[in-house]
């Protein structure tokens, strides 16, 4: 059985180095569907609960929301950084208060603090799917991911490794490597 959750990213980017429209920088409205696959919980009667993959997957995914995200060649990013130096901002404000930790994978990089992130590849559909997965591929059992964004859609499928993920009986989470729940205290026997 699965449980699916969505979640909405505004974001701007460009296509470097494509000949077309998206060549420019511009702005989207993208619509990210994450699917959880596994046995029901029992204790919950539920596979995991959907307020819970949000939150899990909002933790690093708002470092895309509100953010530019450039490819790691773009001429604009030394451009950009250079103006946020400038302006005083590349190292954040207290006013930047809707961002994730900072990370760093073979897919991309974030920079929260200046609501900055660089990725290998070109932001994609397809690759907006491949860095989600990247991301959360340890901490929620993932059998498919769509992500809309204007008029472009992708999906990809994903074998699940059920139940390599411990859960809390209590209130259907993920336990933390010490066995213990981060929402409710249950402590593994």
């Amino acid at each position: 059985m699965k449980s699916v959750a969505t979640l909405e990213l505004q974001y701007a980017h460009r296509f470097y180095d494509f000949k077309g429209e998206a060549q420019y920088l511009h702005g989207h409205s993208g619509i990210l569907t994450i699917e959880v696959e596994d046995t029901i919980n029992k204790g919950v009667n539920m596979v995991f609960p959907c307020n819970e993959i949000k939150k899990t997957a909002w933790e690093l995914l708002q470092n895309f929301d509100h953010a530019l995200i450039l490819r790691e060649d773009d001429p604009l990013l030394p451009v950009v950084l250079e103006v946020y130096e400038k302006q005083g901002i590349k190292n954040g404000v207290p006013t930047n208060q809707m961002k994730g930790p900072a990370f760093k994978t073979e897919l991309a990089t974030a920079y929260p603090d200046c609501r900055l992130v660089v990725t290998k590849e070109t932001m994609t559909t397809e690759g907006m799917i491949d860095i989600v997965y990247d991301l959360l591929k340890d901490k929620l059992n993932i059998s498919k991911i769509t992500f809309v964004s204007g008029v472009n859609t992708a999906t990809e499928e994903y074998q699940v490794r059920k139940n390599l993920i411990e859960r809390c009986p209590l209130c259907g989470i993920s336990l933390a490597k010490n066995g213990v729940c981060p929402k409710c205290g249950y402590k593994k026997q």
